[in-house]
């Protein structure tokens, strides 16, 4: 990540700010991905995103952040490109364990805070992870804008963390036959609480859960554990909700055939009612510099995908 570091008295004009600088970093990919159920089953698949946040902090070692994201990827299977951003921002306070996300952040599932979500992801795009029979509400940072403001907290101390968020969603929406108003309009709301607590074991082992209540679709946990055992990384996943019409179950490993060479595997199984499993195969090849050839193929709802290309980061 390139970083450019100014004097905090070019940029900050209030007192007691000790320094400043703004990164600049992100990372891009390209290649080819198959998904049987397309039209056109085969794309080009190519992404490139820039983070860019501002950085300071005060003498008491208070430190603030404010992160807004670029992006340029395929729109579609008919191979349409765009970019979009830069979008809402997300920022952040932190000082001692305590960390404050507000804005365009992710909530405690999504940031994987306590709980490793996604896993090893199969393929360069990362298209199958091992949460893929989930159906947990799983909301991130991105480059566009978005339609609440996402809060959440962070503790750490020692082995032992603990997170909270919240996210309120309002949408307009139009009233038929309102009395006496014609064309009025109305605000429904929908709100998210979540509720994660994790714990690092000895050995390196982490354990952690996640608890969400969200108006539209109910509750919803999801019980985590990874580690590393040799040249074997794992993490496995399970969960349940009002949502869903059984309880999900998910894997993936990384297995280090090298230092530079990996083989990834992912199952997931469960979720909604007769769901097919979904499986797939992929590695990882670092080229040095950076640069990482990967592919895979996978089965997801009984639907063949596949990839090969290279990512980087910059």
């Amino acid at each position: 990540m390139k970083k450019i570091l100014f004097a905090s008295t070019a940029l900050v004009a209030t007192a007691g700010v000790a320094a400043a600088e703004l990164t600049i970093g992100g990372s891009a990919r390209f290649g080819l991905a198959y998904d049987e159920s397309q039209t056109e089953e085969t794309r080009i698949e190519q992404r490139m995103r820039v983070n860019i946040t501002g950085i300071a902090e005060t003498d008491a070692g208070v430190k603030l952040e404010a992160r807004f994201r670029l992006e340029a990827n395929e729109d579609s299977h008919a191979n349409d490109i765009s970019g979009r951003g830069p979008g809402a921002a997300g920022f952040a306070v932190s000082y001692g364990g305590l960390r404050v996300d507000v804005g365009n952040v992710s909530n405690v599932l999504d940031s994987g805070d306590q709980v490793d979500y996604y896993g090893y992801g199969v393929g360069f795009t990362s298209f199958l992870e091992h949460n893929a029979n989930f159906n947990g509400p799983a909301t991130g940072f991105g480059a566009g804008s978005a339609d609440f403001t996402t809060i959440k907290a962070r503790y750490n101390v020692g082995d032992f963390s603990a997170s909270l968020s919240y996210k309120e969603t309002r949408a307009q929406a139009a009233v038929a036959n309102a009395p006496g108003v014609l064309g009025s309009t109305a605000v429904a709301a929908d709100e998210e609480w979540q509720l994660g607590l994790g714990y690092t074991l000895a050995n390196g082992m982490a354990i952690g859960a996640v608890y969400s209540d969200t108006d539209s679709s109910g509750d919803y946990w999801v019980i985590g554990l990874n580690g590393t055992a040799g040249a074997v990384g794992y993490s496995v996943i399970v969960g349940d909700g009002d949502n869903q019409a059984d309880a999900s179950f998910g894997a993936s490993i990384n297995y280090e055939v090298s230092s530079a060479t990996s083989i990834r595997a992912v199952v997931s199984d469960g979720g909604a009612a007769n769901a097919d499993t979904s499986y797939g195969l992929g590695f990882r090849h670092g080229l040095g510099g950076g640069v990482t050839l990967a592919g895979g193929v996978g089965s997801k709802n009984d639907n063949t995908l596949a990839d090969l290309g290279v990512s980087f980061s910059f």
